[in-house]
C-alpha cells in the first residue's frame, strides 16, 4: 500500500508542478514534510528532499524516520531501501502523464487547485508560482499532507541525484 500511494503521489506532484500558473517549470527541488494521519489520530511524519526534472524524472529522498529513495523515470521505478539492503525495480502500470493533470487541475480559490486521479481528490496550494503543499485522503482513509520548503525551481540539478547504482551486497527484487 505504501508503494501504491507513493507512486500515485509521485504522479500527482510531478504532474501538478507543471500545472496552471507554473507551466514554465523545468526543474524542482525542495525539502518536504509528509504527514500521515490515520483514523485513530495516530500521526507519522516523514522528511526528506524531492528532485524533479522535466519531463518525467523524479527522486524522493526520505531522510527521517527511515532512509529510503524512490526513483521514477517515465513508467519505471526503483525503491532503494538502504536499511534493508535491497532495491525494488518495478514497471508502473501507467507512465506519468503530465499533460493529463495539466488539463484537469482546477482553481478553486486564490491559491488552491483541485484535481482527481484514480478516484482520489488532491488539493494543491500554489503561492508565487511555487507549489507549497498537497493534501489528499488515500484509499485507506489516511489524511496526507505534504509541505514543501526551501523550494528551488528552474535551476541546474546535479544529475547524480537521478542515478542509482545498487551496491553488490543488495538484494534486487523485480516486480
Amino acid at each position: 500500500m505504501f508503494y501504491k500511494c507513493t507512486f500515485m503521489l509521485l504522479f500527482l506532484i510531478s504532474s501538478s508542478l507543471f500545472a496552471n500558473n507554473i507551466e514554465d517549470l523545468k526543474t524542482f527541488e525542495a525539502k518536504f514534510t509528509q504527514i500521515i494521519l490515520n483514523n485513530a489520530n495516530k500521526k507519522i511524519e516523514y522528511t526528506g528532499k524531492i528532485y524533479i526534472k522535466e519531463p518525467s524524472q523524479i527522486v524522493w529522498k526520505y531522510q527521517s524516520p527511515i532512509i529510503k529513495n524512490v526513483f521514477i523515470n517515465k513508467d519505471f521505478a526503483i525503491i532503494d531501501e538502504p536499511e534493508l539492503e535491497q532495491a525494488i525495480f518495478t514497471t508502473l502500470k501507467k507512465e506519468i502523464n503530465i499533460v493529463k493533470l495539466l488539463k484537469t487541475a482546477k482553481k478553486i480559490d486564490d491559491n488552491m487547485y483541485i484535481t482527481r486521479s484514480n478516484d482520489i481528490d488532491f488539493k494543491l496550494k500554489i503561492e508565487n508560482r511555487r507549489i507549497k503543499s498537497i493534501q489528499y485522503q488515500d484509499e485507506i482513509e489516511n489524511d496526507i499532507t505534504i509541505i514543501f520548503s526551501d523550494i528551488l525551481q528552474n535551476h541546474k540539478l546535479d544529475e547524480s541525484n537521478f542515478n542509482f547504482d545498487p551496491p553488490e551486497y543488495y538484494d534486487i527484487i523485480r516486480k
